[in-house]
């Protein structure tokens, strides 16, 4: 069953477009790990916010994809810039009327 997290990161003031850069850049193994969708976005309105939509094949493919050398590499690089407040949703896709 498709699986969507759809979240915020918070970021120490003034590394949100940092912290942009590095979701942004190519993960490699993402699409073959089951990653349907990866969207990431801004909001000036809360200028320390990302918010990252993502859609994966299974709850499970996402969990694995955390293994991937690129994902924890990301990971790491990303750490220094978040300032601990994150939140969202996590739900099972039951479907759309657009597929």
């Amino acid at each position: 069953m498709t699986f969507a997290n759809v979240g915020t990161l918070g970021t120490k003031p003034g590394q949100r477009d940092a912290l942009v850069a590095i979701l942004l850049r190519p993960k490699p193994g993402m699409k073959e790990a089951g990653c349907l969708l990866y969207e990431v976005g801004i909001n000036d309105d809360v200028p320390d916010t990302v918010f990252v939509s993502e859609l994966w094949e299974s709850a499970e493919a996402h969990q694995a994809s955390l293994q991937l050398d690129s994902t924890r590499a990301a990971i790491a690089e990303a750490m220094p810039l978040l300032s601990g407040e994150m939140g969202g949703h996590r739900f099972t896709v039951l479907g759309s009327p657009l597929r």
